[in-house]
């Protein structure tokens, strides 16, 4: 199940599937430019680390995550070109974690014991 009331499950996945976009980016575009290339596959090597930071119970450690993903969502996008679905996933997904805030997990409530 997607919605994890622990951890931000959602920004994580929004996150990682932008890091892969960058650095099969960075993996393509290093064959034209290696400097361009370079900076795309640093840049979605850092924002999947970052999307796994976030992936924590630690509210400081998702903050730190979300941070890293929209930094180099930012630097790879003036680098790589990556167009418009890996930048708006990056964004999308390190916003996500910067205002998530976990919830009170739900009691479901017990039935009464039968009197038979």
């Amino acid at each position: 199940m997607l919605l994890n009331v622990a951890k931000p499950t959602i920004a994580f996945v929004l996150s990682m599937i932008a890091g892969i976009i960058y650095l099969i980016a960075g993996l393509l575009i290093v064959t034209v430019s290696a400097v361009d290339g370079g900076i795309g596959l640093v840049c979605g090597v850092v924002m999947i680390v970052g999307s796994v930071i976030m992936n924590s119970e630690n509210r400081s450690r998702i903050r730190t995550g979300a941070i890293l993903v929209l930094v180099f969502t930012i630097i790879g996008a003036l680098y790589t070109l990556v167009g418009l679905i890996g930048f708006v996933l990056g964004v999308v997904g390190s916003i996500i974690g910067l205002v998530w805030k976990p919830t009170a997990p739900t009691q479901t409530p017990t039935p009464p014991a039968s009197t038979v």
